[in-house]
């Protein structure tokens, strides 16, 4: 064992969110280092706009509550709760085979953490820490493929050009032949399509009867662009989560003639016809692995300071920012 930062009274500071729209950096100490467990340095995290936007607004929906946790949360919802899952940082305690290793863990935003062995992801040295941080984007999205099983040159549009959208059509995109079309009503994301390979469209200028949809803007109208950009016997994959708020699926119309299929992604598990050779440590090294791809940094906004997250996260969690996966630093070298 190395011995490094072994010790009780570790001290660390952590991100709480401890009301609607309010957070606050509180004080940790870490106990002694228990067996098979790392003490981690985050060097950079990043912000899951979509998923901690619901949490910093208190409207993780109590029939959710247990559902939704993160792996390693403290607090309960819907507040006070530390919470967060796209952690990077370097190993300075642990096994010997882990010890100065850079690995992600799905950890809340934290200076210095302990986590268990199987939680952690080794960062393979081509792959920067800013980088590593959507590693759990990347198996929400390699998880949606394996659900959405596209084929070589099927036509697919993806609607909501956030991180996993964009990530989702960029593994599409890798498909032999397939045609995809990223549909967004931001006009500057069709930069960034064009950096990661493949179409852009407002919706009114989308092309239609498309093989597969796959909608991942977390809004009704964005589902029902969806579902007029499918083709006949064509399967719309829904990615978005929506916490409290509900929304109108249009079922009616020319949904049952036109025998289109609504199916779910979740990244909580693995799917059915994967279960029995998959499991979450090979799904987390293959994400990883897909970070090997430096256009992939299109989709990493400018690092933010961890200690400026209380007064930076409004601006950040705002429907209007624009920002994608917002990078924490932690000013460790």
């Amino acid at each position: 064992m190395a011995e490094r930062n072994t010790f009780d009274g570790a001290q660390a500071e952590a991100l709480w969110y401890i009301g609607p729209r309010c957070t606050a950096i509180r004080d940790e100490t870490l106990g002694k280092l228990a067996p098979d467990h790392i003490r981690v340095e985050t060097i950079a995290s990043g912000i899951s706009r979509g998923t901690e936007s619901l949490v910093f607004a208190g409207e993780v929906p109590r029939a959710e509550w247990q559902r939704m946790r993160a792996p390693m949360q403290a607090g309960d919802f819907p507040f006070p709760v530390k919470y967060g899952y796209q952690s990077v940082g370097r190993v300075v305690s642990g096994p010997s085979a882990w010890f100065g290793r850079s690995v992600f863990v799905l950890h809340p935003h934290q200076t210095l953490f302990d986590a268990p062995v199987s939680a952690a992801t080794p960062v393979p040295d081509a792959v920067p820490a800013k980088r590593a941080v959507l590693c759990g984007n990347m198996q929400t999205a390699l998880t949606a493929v394996w659900d959405a099983r596209p084929a070589p040159g099927d036509h697919i549009s993806v609607v909501g050009g956030g991180v996993v959208g964009l990530l989702t059509a960029w593994l599409c995109a890798q498909i032999p032949a397939t045609s995809v079309q990223l549909v967004d009503v931001n006009p500057a994301r069709q930069a960034i399509a064009r950096q990661l390979g493949f179409a852009f469209a407002d919706p009114k200028s989308a092309r239609g009867d498309n093989d597969l949809v796959i909608h991942a803007s977390a809004s009704e109208a964005g589902l029902e662009t969806a579902f007029a950009l499918a083709g006949d016997d064509a399967t719309v994959l829904e990615l978005s989560w929506y916490g409290e708020n509900s929304i109108r699926v249009a079922l009616g119309g020319a949904f049952h003639s036109r025998r289109l299929r609504l199916a779910a992604s979740q990244v909580g598990r693995i799917p059915a016809d994967h279960n029995a050779r998959w499991d979450f440590a090979r799904r987390n090294a293959a994400a990883m692995a897909l970070l090997d791809d430096a256009r992939l940094d299109a989709l990493l906004e400018e690092p933010i300071t961890f200690h400026t997250l209380p007064e930076t996260l409004p601006r950040i969690f705002d429907k209007n920012s624009g920002v994608l996966c917002q990078v924490v630093d932690y000013g460790v070298a």
